[in-house]
């Protein structure tokens, strides 16, 4: 399959195989056009990220890498498995949620994610710190599809529309990609034949978040 086969931003969601995010960071050029995107999209108030960009080997000439990173929707959810209150759910196409209305702030998932994705609206250490908010892969919430209430709580549920992330649709270069896992393993394929680099490596967050 052509990478040319796929709509802006990655692929489509015919396939019902599991979600996967991935940032090539031979394509990534630090312009935030991601996080910038998903701020406005679902009105994030200051302070939250749900997704930011770091640079890797900063400073270093000739080995500087820009990474786009945010809730990666683990396989084996760590944030779930440490939860007090289970206020995580995983969707049959892999997508972790939570409910915003159960979530008591402890901050467990924060510790537990090792992407550093769950985002809190207050800072006290010894009290709550608010309910979570975290990337939702755009799919929004427990609420009702396209209520007020689930646009309030967690922004735009851009999947019920068919559309991928808001996100990895902004990206100017494509580093960014959102779809299923065995469609975004072909584009990470294609690109690598492409680049002559052979066999792809299994990408660093994938091992992270899905045990491969």
């Amino acid at each position: 399959m052509s990478e040319a086969q796929f709509s802006s931003g990655g692929p489509t969601f015919q396939s019902q195989a599991r979600i996967k995010f991935y940032c090539d960071e031979d394509r990534c050029i630090d312009c935030h056009g991601c996080d910038v995107a998903c701020k406005e999209a679902h009105h994030l108030p200051v302070g939250i990220n749900r997704r930011r960009v770091i640079t890797l080997n900063d400073g270093i000439q000739g080995k500087e890498k820009s990474l786009s990173i945010a809730c990666m929707h683990c396989s084996d959810a760590p944030c779930a498995k440490v939860c007090p209150v289970d206020c995580f759910y995983i969707r049959a196409d892999g997508i972790v949620l939570h409910d915003k209305k159960t979530c008591i702030g402890c901050g467990y998932c924060l510790y537990a994610c090792p992407f550093g994705a769950p985002q809190f609206p207050k800072s006290d250490v010894f009290g709550s710190r608010g309910a979570m908010d975290k990337c939702t892969f755009c799919a929004g919430g427990p609420e009702e599809t396209h209520s007020e209430e689930e646009f309030k709580l967690y922004g735009q549920n851009r999947i019920a529309e068919g559309k991928v992330p808001v996100c990895a649709a902004m990206c100017s270069t494509k580093a960014l990609l959102a779809g299923s896992g065995e469609e975004v393993s072909a584009i990470i394929r294609h690109r690598a034949i492409t680049r002559g680099s052979g066999t792809p490596k299994i990408p660093y967050t994938w091992s992270k978040a899905y045990g491969e």
